[in-house]
Formats: C-alpha cells, sequence, structure tokens
C-alpha cells in the first residue's frame, strides 16, 4: 500500500526536475530623440527584409569566425523585421516630427514619401556588441526620385545580459533612422519650387 505515494511522489519529482526554463522575451524600442521641427509630411515605412539567419524567434549569438548558436531561452518577442518597421516609424515620428509615418502596406494610400529597407547584417554578440548593416531607399512618390545610403552602426555593450543587448540594437536602428530621416528632409527641401 506504501508502493502508490512513493510511486506518485518520484513521478512528480521527475516532471519538476525535467523541467525546461522559461524563455525570457525581448523587444526593440524607439529610442530617437525628439526634433524640434513639426511636420505634416507623409511617409510609409516597408517593407523591411532581414537575413534568413535571424529570421526566428531566438536570438542567435555571433560566436568567434563564423560560428552563430541559437538562443532557445532568449527569444524576440515579435519577428525582428515587424519589430524593425515598428521601431523606424516611432523614430521618424520623433525625429521629423510628422504624426503621419506608417507601415506599409497597412495604412499608406496616398503618402509624400516610402522607405524601404534590406538588413544585411544583424549580429548580436551579448556582452560586447550589437550590429547593423542596412541598405535603405526613401523614394518621393510624386516624381519617383530617391536616396538610397548605407548604415554600418556598431554599439559597443559594457553590460552582460540580453537586455543590454537589446538596447544597444534599439540605439543602432534610432541612427539608422536620424539616417532616413536625413535623406526624407533633403528629398523634401529638393521638392519645394
Amino acid at each position: 500500500m506504501c508502493r502508490v505515494p512513493v510511486v506518485a511522489l518520484a513521478l512528480a519529482l521527475l516532471v519538476t526536475g525535467c523541467a525546461s526554463p522559461a524563455a525570457n522575451f525581448y523587444t526593440l524600442r524607439a529610442t530617437a530623440a525628439a526634433g524640434s521641427a513639426q511636420s505634416n509630411i507623409s511617409i510609409a515605412v516597408g517593407p523591411v527584409t532581414v537575413p534568413a539567419t535571424i529570421d526566428r524567434p531566438q536570438i542567435v549569438v555571433s560566436g568567434s569566425g563564423n560560428q552563430l548558436t541559437i538562443d532557445d531561452f532568449n527569444r524576440w518577442a515579435s519577428p525582428v523585421q515587424d519589430n524593425l518597421v515598428r521601431v523606424v516609424a516611432d523614430n521618424l515620428v520623433a525625429i521629423l516630427g510628422s504624426p503621419r509615418v506608417t507601415l506599409y502596406p497597412t495604412l499608406a494610400t496616398s503618402v509624400d514619401f516610402r522607405v524601404q529597407i534590406e538588413v544585411r547584417n544583424f549580429e548580436s554578440a551579448p556582452g560586447k556588441y550589437a550590429l547593423l548593416d542596412a541598405v535603405w531607399t526613401v523614394r518621393r512618390m510624386k516624381d519617383g526620385k530617391s536616396e538610397t545610403g548605407r548604415s554600418n552602426v556598431r554599439e559597443t555593450i559594457t553590460e552582460s545580459g540580453y537586455d543590454a543587448l537589446a538596447a544597444a540594437h534599439s540605439r543602432a536602428v534610432a541612427r539608422m533612422s536620424q539616417d532616413i530621416a536625413e535623406a526624407v528632409s533633403t528629398l523634401e527641401r529638393t521638392a519645394r519650387p
């Protein structure tokens, strides 16, 4: 008769001992400082493409040489490309002072500018650096004139942990957003009679 409680206790210990640790989730945040100018220009941001190696929920960590590690317990809260397009749009709202920045194609019907981004590299090295290398194009929709640029940003990380890594990637995206905002401003100035 004592066997049933002992077996139940052994099963309970086995189940709790084999449980995986819970995953931690991270997101990018808009960190661009608000500019002093106010504008009414409209911008559609997207699409944003990312390399297939990082197009996954898990954070891909850069190792030595050509080694990558997929971290199953530290993940992005949403797909990286969705997070990037949202954060770039939020940064552009702050930098350009225009509330009329939308995500393409969701709300974009008739806009003044369209921004497309191809992320070439998005490296994560916790406690070391976060790297963003992207080519982007800003197109003035009324005449098709465009400006293409490249943002290659490496943010040093002095703290360990994935919070610091996500914050460093957010700063890198803010610097790219500043580059894009400068291209928008240039195209807007040259469009004036």
